[in-house]
């Protein structure tokens, strides 16, 4: 029975889904939680222990002492483990990404950089310091602020003017101070109009086998960037998505990543595919579950059998799917949803799963990374797809209770 060290967020989505797909694949985990004192993990599964991933030299030492039996293979669900995994597959002598190949694709300044050497398309970009503006900086608008480092279009804005820049730096350098304890640049870029899309694949010795790739049929134009939709297949025209596969190829190839599942999102514009980011992993939360429909397994079963080495999907399925990530509409302390008997009524959805708590504190981006649950559907075409997610959301009343200000 192969032995896999699964590190998990304290509170991820997709938990659970690895854990049922290591027992159908009769993988034996062992699980390392991300420290988190607020929450105790409660996937039924006992931690070997819990270590800061946001510090993954102090946390390799605790991780490597604390193993007592031999690992076939060491995995990430999320984005917050990644340094970490490579770091343990270093130590322990493991195959897979290396440390410095996942960090150029989880630092969009790297990730730019890369694009500009490769002469990929790719937005014109400059690294802000805490010192403010520079002159070359502003020189035109539209503009999008960044954080470096976070994701699920946390600290991402857009902007219009100066004034816009001024006050996007301030609340990004505050988004940031949050959710880390370093201190980065800022990444301003310019902002690329067009329809976006993602692209899920699985390399193997470099080797790109597409997935999926989906389209995003809701505008994300800003100021934020809330993800809602995501339908395959997608509708874009064969070569585009070819221009696609063949841009991440070589992106990847050039960062030193040649192995796992990638996700990669990118932005359709009339000069070619401008490549926004390429994530060491997955499609994020729940949305894994949308490949069942589509390949017969979720990404979290891909993702094992890569690592342990068993088949991956053969071949692709003949139907369409999407998936809706549950927008927030308002920060605030979530309340409940009315409407789920009729939303899955609606033909063509296939599951929605509501999973914000009542009582907790949710908040849309470009503060929060979280979503309020998952709407799921099949159908024979991808307008089928997207015309039920729709109305399944439409039939949702979702009761936030804004917060007060003092």
């Amino acid at each position: 029975m192969p032995r896999l060290l699964l590190l998990l967020p304290a509170a991820g989505y997709a938990n659970r889904d690895f854990l049922a797909a290591a027992a159908r694949l009769d993988i034996e985990l062992v699980a390392c939680a991300d420290y988190c004192p607020q929450l105790a993990p409660g996937w039924g599964l006992p931690p070997l222990m819990s270590v800061p991933f946001h510090r993954p030299d102090a946390a390799l030492r605790r991780v490597l002492r604390a193993l007592k039996q031999p690992i076939d293979a060491v995995l990430a669900v999320d984005d917050h483990g990644q340094a970490l995994a490579a770091k343990l597959r270093v130590a322990l002598g493991l195959s897979g990404n290396p440390p410095d190949a996942v960090a150029a694709l989880t630092d969009k300044l790297r990730f730019r950089q890369l694009q500009r050497v490769l002469g990929l398309p790719h937005p014109a970009f400059v690294a802000m310091d805490a010192q403010g503006l520079d002159a070359a900086a502003v020189a035109g608008f539209p503009r999008v602020v960044k954080a470096r480092r976070l994701n699920a279009s946390r600290g991402v804005i857009r902007v219009d003017d100066r004034e816009q820049l001024v006050r996007a730096l301030h609340r990004v350098r505050q988004i940031q101070s949050r959710a880390q304890r370093e201190v980065d640049d800022l990444l301003l870029e310019d902002f690329i109009p067009g329809a976006e899309v993602a692209l899920d694949g699985v390399l193997h010795e470099g080797v790109l086998s597409v997935l999926a790739v989906f389209d995003k049929p809701d505008p994300l134009d800003g100021p934020y960037f809330e993800e809602t939709l995501f339908v395959t297949p997608s509708r874009q025209p064969a070569a585009i998505q070819q221009a696609l596969a063949d841009a991440v190829t070589k992106l990847c190839a050039a960062a030193g990543v040649a192995e796992g599942m990638i996700h990669a999102e990118a932005r359709i514009h009339d000069a070619g595919v401008y490549l926004l980011e390429i994530a060491p992993r997955g499609i994020g939360g729940l949305c894994g579950r949308v490949l069942v429909s589509t390949l017969g397994m979720s990404s979290a079963e891909i993702v094992l059998r890569h690592a342990v080495g068993l088949p991956l999907p053969a071949q692709m399925h003949d139907a369409a799917a999407g998936v809706m990530m549950i927008p927030i509409p308002v920060a605030g302390i979530f309340m409940g949803v009315d409407g789920l008997d009729t939303a899955r009524a609606v033909p063509a959805i296939s599951a929605i799963e509501i999973t914000a708590n009542p009582g907790q504190l949710v908040a849309p981006p470009p503060d929060g990374a979280a979503y309020l649950g998952f709407i799921f559907s099949r159908a024979a075409t991808p307008q089928q797809a997207e015309a039920a997610l729709r109305a399944a959301h439409a039939a949702l009343t979702v009761h936030i209770q804004p917060l007060v200000k003092p």
